[in-house]
């Protein structure tokens, strides 16, 4: 099995979960934390072109609501990016790599792809 990369903040507890289920799974995995470890904008421009801008935005997060409204209404992929640098608790969690193809979020059909079902 390729290597499975699993990205996302350490206390998010969808990552947790995630993580927990893998390890009963026995998969391993690397985990990346945005905040302690950074989070590179070539691999974020690369997951908004495999996954769009709009699907890594986490609209349901603090970090989405305490932005001014004026700036969630003026996003455009280049202001999202930067704004998810910035911020990487803007990002929906987990992102994860597996075999040449980057994954969002934690549910059945990615804990099947990765074998932790």
């Amino acid at each position: 099995m390729s290597e499975v990369v699993l990205h996302g903040i350490a206390n998010c507890d969808t990552v947790r979960r995630a993580r927990r289920a893998l390890e009963a799974a026995g998969v391993e995995y690397r985990f990346v934390d945005f905040r302690k470890d950074g989070l590179d904008a070539e691999r974020l421009r690369e997951w908004a072109m495999e996954l769009g801008w709009e699907a890594l935005i986490n609209r349901r997060g603090a970090t989405w609501r305490q932005l001014p409204k004026e700036q969630r209404e003026a996003l455009d992929e280049d202001s999202a990016l930067a704004l998810m640098l910035e911020k990487p608790t803007l990002i929906r969690r987990p992102v994860i790599e597996h075999a040449g193809r980057v994954r969002l979020g934690w549910g059945p059909e990615n804990a099947r792809a990765l074998g932790a079902e």
